[in-house]
């Protein structure tokens, strides 16, 4: 299957009343186990690297995003390559000779204004290189920027932010968090719904792995299109090798906890990919 561009996945999902799962990948593992749990519930999947794993890769992306690029190509679903929480604008331009199609540019941290002016030039130099670009209306200061507790995005000042900035893709606040390890997130699908009437472009909700089934759900059928989770794979992930090293794992051979913990990974790609594409919003 050939690699695609998230552009194509998420106009495929929006067309069709549908969500399509984002992905967090830190490692060869998390890629495989990704695309293998997508592979068995037949659906096509997003697979994103964020700024912070870059950096955990020495702060060189050719290597995890040729892996990753090559675990899509590999794939017999449709597999997209995804840049995300970029702040650094170096590596914003490194997507094209990476492999990645699409870009989620943060300047969250920033005051309106000047999100609106870092954005603006982010998504100039995207569109002239073929790459589409996320961007997140965010608050000032604070790690979680838009989805620190509490802060939810106004939809007017979303039309706004859309309209003078060109994004192609808005990650919104609306009661999810980002690390959440336990699923107990509570969504405002009244202001999804008033969000997605209020902007021309795809919904992205950040902080999903905190999110029950239900709610997901509920989320899509308002209008979310692009579902971003990372810290639920890595609970698995962890657990697994937790798991097999306290209970009788005396092997220093590496793939024998790493296969288990790429097996529990899939697992929990394939039960996600599946809630958030059955559902469906505007009636579809």
């Amino acid at each position: 299957m050939p690699l695609v561009t998230t552009a194509e996945l998420v106009a495929e999902a929006r067309a069709g009343g549908r969500g399509v799962a984002a992905f967090n990948v830190i490692t060869l593992e998390h890629a495989e186990g990704i695309a293998a749990g997508a592979e068995a519930a037949g659906t096509p999947v997003i697979l994103q690297i964020s700024e912070n794993a870059v950096r955990y890769h020495g702060g060189n992306l050719l290597p995890i995003s040729a892996a990753t690029a090559a675990v899509a190509r590999a794939a017999a679903v449709p597999v997209s390559v995804h840049l995300d929480h970029v702040e650094d604008g170096d590596l914003l331009r490194s997507a094209c000779r990476a492999g990645v199609s699409s870009v989620m540019f943060d300047a969250s941290r920033l005051d309106y204004a000047a999100n609106v002016a870092a954005t603006r030039d982010a998504v100039a130099w995207a569109h002239a290189n073929d790459v589409w670009l996320e961007a997140e209306l965010g608050e000032v200061g604070g790690k979680d920027g838009a989805h620190a507790p509490g802060v939810r995005t106004d939809p007017g000042e979303a039309a706004a932010f859309v309209a003078e900035t060109g994004v192609d893709a808005l990650a919104v606040a609306v009661g999810s968090s980002h690390a959440m390890t336990s699923r107990t997130a509570r969504l405002d699908h009244a202001l999804i719904e008033a969000l997605r009437a209020a902007v021309s472009v795809p919904l992205v909700l950040h902080g999903s792995s905190g999110v029950p089934d239900e709610e997901l759900g509920a989320a899509v059928r308002a209008g979310i299109v692009k579902v971003n989770i990372g810290t639920a794979l890595n609970v698995a992930f962890t657990g697994a090798v937790r798991e097999w090293v306290e209970h009788g794992g005396a092997s220093s051979d590496p793939r024998k906890y790493l296969a288990r913990a790429r097996d529990e990974l899939a697992e929990v790609v394939r039960h996600m990919v599946a809630v958030v594409g059955q559902h469906s919003f505007y009636g579809a």
